[in-house]
């Protein structure tokens, strides 16, 4: 299991799971998070989001054409892991999302 943490403008909003051996991939929102939806598509809710492939949201926070290319090379990532290219670029997005590794964080799920 690989856990990111997810903020709204400086904000922990909730935290990205990705489930294995499934790749199932949940995103919930902090008990008492009371600012604003990561996404219009994920309003504020205490249920959790799951999805059975990597979270379009997500996904279009990650960079593109050659870009990715370089920074799969650079950082030897498989082009299939998704969750490992936005931990690793999630702390310099376009926008008021930033994705960090839980690890880098320290709170608890």
């Amino acid at each position: 299991m690989r856990i990111a943490d997810v903020f709204f403008q400086g904000i922990l909003a909730g935290h990205l799971i990705e489930e294995e051996p499934d790749r199932v991939f949940r995103f919930s929102y902090l008990d008492g998070y009371a600012g604003p939806p990561i996404s219009l598509t994920m309003p504020v809710r205490e249920r959790d989001y799951t999805f059975d492939t990597f979270p379009p949201f997500f996904d279009g926070l990650l960079p593109e054409g050659f870009m990715l290319e370089a920074l799969l090379r650079r950082n030897k990532l498989d082009s299939d892991d998704r969750f490992g290219q936005l931990v690793l670029v999630g702390g310099d997005t376009v926008g008021a999302v930033t994705v960090l590794p839980h690890s880098a964080t320290n709170r608890g799920p």
